[in-house]
């Protein structure tokens, strides 16, 4: 008797709790530059308390369990939730987000990015935000500016997949990112997404790339609220509490990197926020 390999690119998407997502928002938390998406989806899943309603797995992915609160979580999990004030939103009552702690492995981006897309449309989700931090070199002889500074010279950029999309979110609330290069996870999200006609957006912030950047992550907050949620949701936290959260996560990257996994976690729900 044979037995096939299994294939180690395979993505797959458990659904651990059953609720109606039809029109909500899908927010990509993979690691980015300046880790922008994670610190923006852990804060909105911590802030709209939003609940886990799903794992995803791959043989691709790290063999960890992420132990919190005395419980073991997969290295890639759903959340979903609404915006307070959800019936005043401006596109959508619901926020699902994919999250995670590891950069994906080159091999596994494409498929990985396939199941986020096929599970959109399967639920029929209005459209996908891939954050994404576009690196740059601060000026001035600090790089990092004072706590609490809020960055209002920071930039955010915008690329949709379809000209729907565009002429109604990017064109009139962004300067449009019309030269350049995407590459990752959000790249191929931008590139299927036209393929297929479903609307994906990138907000692109200026984050420096070298270490956490949480203002970068909080221009990216106040991006989403204004253009897609008009709801009350502050990004102040993460404005005050920058120094903090940038230098646990680069705490929880360096105790990684010590005990040799090869892709450190970047960031964590829960306390990081408090």
């Amino acid at each position: 008797m044979t037995r096939e390999s299994p294939d180690l690119n395979s993505v797959r998407i458990y659904e651990t709790k059953r609720i109606d997502v039809e029109s909500a928002i899908i927010i990509d938390g993979f690691p980015s530059v300046g880790l922008v998406s994670s610190i923006v989806a852990n804060y909105l899943i911590d802030t709209l308390e939003m609940e886990q309603i799903g794992i995803v797995e791959s043989p691709a992915f790290p063999t960890v369990s992420l132990v919190r609160h005395g419980n073991p979580q997969h290295p890639v999990r759903i959340y979903a939730g609404s915006p307070r004030g959800g019936r005043s939103a401006r596109v959508a009552d619901k926020i699902v987000a994919f999250v995670s702690e590891f950069h994906p492995a080159p091999s596994i981006i494409y498929p990985l990015a396939h199941a986020m897309l096929d599970w959109a449309q399967e639920q029929r989700c209005s459209l996908l935000v891939s954050p994404e931090g576009l690196g740059v070199e601060r000026s001035g002889p600090e790089k990092r500016p004072p706590r609490g500074s809020r960055l209002e010279g920071v930039k955010v950029y915008g690329v949709a997949s379809t000209p729907k999309a565009r002429d109604l979110y990017i064109e009139p609330n962004l300067l449009p990112f019309t030269e350049g290069v995407i590459t990752g996870i959000a790249g191929v999200l931008l590139n299927e997404g036209r393929r297929r006609g479903f609307d994906v957006l990138t907000f692109l912030a200026e984050a420096q790339a070298d270490y956490p950047d949480a203002r970068a992550a909080a221009k990216v907050i106040e991006t989403i609220n204004r253009v897609l949620l008009h709801s009350p949701l502050d990004p102040g936290p993460l404005y005050h509490e920058a120094e903090r959260i940038e230098q646990q996560l680069l705490s929880i990257q360096h105790h990684a990197q010590e005990r040799g996994r090869a892709d450190p976690p970047a960031t964590g729900s829960g306390p990081m926020y408090r």
